[in-house]
């Protein structure tokens, strides 16, 4: 049974049309190589993980790519369709093996994104947030442009350690105008209250997660190798080719009067 409730699967059930996929044995190597097949310990599976993995080597999960390749596609698809209806995707991954691929992937489309850590309230109090956030950026702002300068030097030695320690928490939050309309969560397990906030909001979650984690949490799982530089990069960026999309697919803006 899954755990996403009644009012969040209402919203997310008119689910994208995924073309039929010809599995390329190419890509499956492409795959591989990458390093997407590998999961945690055969100890750590979570039970509902069990219809994702091919088999088991040295006690490790090795994942049926051809199925992962199936929950690219489908995350893809529904991405595309938020893209094509210029939505908001926010990108969370703050893992150092995630850090700079989320923020790489967010700044191609001038996306939010969370890579340090997740500020909590960050969308089930956004309004508190927002607020917070706009302070950070006037703060920036004055910074630059040089009029922190009419304060005393401790002053502002004391406004740069607030800018420093705010960077933590609104670093690549200025491009959040509004609630996200989708979330892509690299490591589900590690950013549980993320996917928590995403769900009392009714948002939907696009999830790279590995064998230990339930799949059932997010709307889009897409089991893989999480810690992996080379297996995160690979799926960002079949995701990628698919917001691309949506936004060339986007209509056209109706001409002024």
């Amino acid at each position: 049974m899954s755990e996403l409730d009644n009012n969040q699967t209402a919203a997310v059930s008119e689910e994208p049309a995924v073309p039929e996929i010809k599995i390329d044995q190419t890509v499956l190597e492409e795959m591989a190589k990458a390093g997407i097949l590998y999961g945690r310990r055969k100890s750590k599976t979570h039970p509902h993980m069990r219809s994702w993995i091919y088999t088991t080597r040295n006690g490790i999960e090795i994942l049926d790519l051809p199925k992962t390749m199936e929950a690219v596609e489908r995350a893809g698809e529904f991405l595309k369709g938020v893209a094509k209806k210029d939505g908001i995707i926010m990108t969370v991954g703050t893992k150092p093996s995630a850090q700079g691929l989320a923020e790489s992937f967010a700044a191609k489309f001038t996306f939010p994104f969370v890579v340090k850590r997740w500020l909590g309230g960050t969308l089930t109090n956004f309004k508190t947030i927002s607020k917070r956030n706009q302070y950070y950026m006037n703060l920036k702002s004055d910074k630059a442009t040089g009029k922190l300068e009419k304060y005393t030097k401790k002053e502002r030695v004391a406004l740069d350690k607030q800018i420093e320690k705010m960077n933590g928490f609104f670093l690549g939050l200025e491009r959040l105008t509004r609630v996200p309309d989708a979330l892509v969560v690299i490591n589900a397990k590690d950013h549980i209250i993320a996917v928590r906030e995403a769900k009392i909001m009714k948002i939907p979650v696009v999830a790279i997660l590995s064998t230990d984690t339930d799949p059932e949490i997010v709307n889009y799982p897409i089991p893989a190798n999480d810690n992996s530089t080379t297996s995160i990069a690979w799926i960002l960026s079949r995701l990628e080719s698919k917001i691309e999309e949506g936004l060339k697919e986007r209509p056209a803006a109706a001409p002024k009067a």
